[in-house]
């Protein structure tokens, strides 16, 4: 089984961040910049939300809020679902339908080392299987 440690190994830990006094715009524009889909609210060293697409068309788009006048803390989500480097990416599958988030920080004791989406699964699991299936056709037919 892999594990969180072993894809972020392979896909870097870099993690894009953002201070929950900044802008929405700030953070919509930085989301279009970077081309994710969420960025973790750290305060300081601190991992105090995170903010998604989601976040901007549920909680501004959709009540008529200006993105340059609101602070990403009036929309983020608080209640952060977090990954550790030694779960399974299967966990992770399971975690994420569960509490249908496509995004989990990964955190070492309290440290942020890394983010995971679910692409980053699929992408992981698909390969996986691939290697499975080639391996098995070449006993098959070795």
């Amino acid at each position: 089984m892999t594990t969180v440690r072993q894809l972020l190994d392979q896909k870097g830990s870099k993690v894009w961040c953002i201070h929950p006094d900044a802008t929405v715009f700030d953070a919509i524009a930085k989301t279009a910049e970077k081309d994710i889909g969420s960025l973790v609210v750290m305060d300081g060293e601190e991992l105090v939300g995170i903010i998604t697409e989601r976040h901007y068309a549920r909680n501004v788009v959709l009540k008529s809020k200006t993105s340059p006048a609101t602070p990403v803390r009036d929309i983020m989500e608080r209640r952060v679902i977090i990954a550790r480097p030694e779960q399974s990416l299967e966990q992770c599958m399971a975690l994420m339908t569960e509490e249908r988030v496509r995004h989990l920080p990964v955190l070492k004791g309290e440290k942020l080392v890394g983010i995971i989406s679910i692409g980053d699964l699929v992408k992981s699991i698909i390969g996986d299987q691939k290697f499975i299936i080639d391996q098995l056709e070449h006993y098959v037919h070795g």
